[in-house]
């Protein structure tokens, strides 16, 4: 059951992917983000609401959200601090690379997660899950080279600040799928996603008016649905993520890598709709990455 959860947050994922480079058509990224956190938390606090009128009780164990300990606030912010530092990274990344090379980089976050998985949380690796990682390693770096020769007349990627937020974006989300078992062994994984989406509003707001203050943004904000359409697939893409890893069989390695397939998704939709142009590095990239995904699927299933 655990791993169907996370084949249907994959494909959530994918469509978040896809409104999130819609609405940063235009837009500036910060604000994009904030946007999108406001409505998350609008709809988050319909369920908190419920629990503490009565409304939804104990029992209703799919929605109800209980009362947390200030210990388990400060794990939770702490979570906020490092999914909206990867948020603010990989925003900066998509609106300045193109969805096909940004989707497949992403997908490779699970080859970091499985590398934490193992040395903190002592899993051990078969010789699928290793060959797993080599494929990954091999498309990361085939990627790289093939990103570097197609723009070496206009950009270098050891110089391109977009590639640097992506690889930032890449690491702090890996940190944080290892801290979602963490808390999900300790907390209700309905009170770490409604408060985690709280705090993150709280602290986008802090950013964004700093950032008015001192004339950072000046390009004007345009409201989108797609904006809205970002809340809605994150909001159930970690739901049913969340809820995964409450199963006691269930492993963050395998959990990380299935919800990352959901890449195919806007990869086909950058390449198809948007026309975004076809290299032979993009799509043999993806191929091993894909491979890569499969050989952890198999290794560890």
């Amino acid at each position: 059951m655990w791993l169907f959860l996370g084949i249907l947050s994959a494909l959530c994922l994918g469509c978040y992917d896809i409104s999130r480079k819609h609405a940063l058509d235009g837009n500036p990224a910060t604000l994009v983000l904030l946007s999108s956190v406001v409505c998350s938390t609008l709809l988050l606090c319909v369920p908190l609401a419920l629990s503490r009128i009565g409304v939804l009780t104990a029992g209703s164990q799919l929605f109800y959200v209980p009362q947390v300990s200030a210990d388990a606030h400060r794990f939770i912010f702490i979570k906020a601090v490092i999914v909206l530092t990867s948020w603010l990274l990989g925003y900066q990344a998509m609106q300045h690379l193109p969805i096909s090379f940004v989707s497949p980089m992403n997908a490779t976050r699970p080859v970091w997660t499985l590398i934490g998985a193992l040395t903190l949380f002592g899993e051990r690796l078969n010789i699928w899950q290793w060959a797993g990682v080599a494929a990954a390693f091999a498309a990361i770096a085939y990627m790289q080279y093939g990103f570097v020769k197609v723009s070496s007349n206009r950009i270098s990627v050891r110089h391109n600040a977009w590639v640097l937020c992506l690889i930032g974006a890449i690491i702090t989300g890996a940190i944080s799928g290892l801290y979602d078992k963490y808390l999900m062994r300790r907390f209700d994984h309905n009170a770490v996603q409604v408060w985690y989406t709280i705090y993150q509003c709280a602290l986008m707001a802090a950013i964004v008016l700093v950032m008015r203050w001192r004339g950072k943004i000046r390009q004007p904000f345009k409201w989108k649905w797609s904006i809205a359409l970002i809340s809605l697939f994150l909001v159930m893409s970690d739901y049913v993520y969340f809820y995964a890893l409450t199963y006691p069989d269930a492993l963050i390695s395998v959990l990380s890598t299935t919800r990352r397939m959901g890449f195919v998704v806007p990869f086909f939709y950058g390449l198809m709709l948007l026309r975004e142009p076809v290299s032979k590095y993009k799509l043999i990239g993806t191929l091993a990455v894909v491979i890569s995904m499969v050989l952890l699927l198999i290794g560890t299933m």
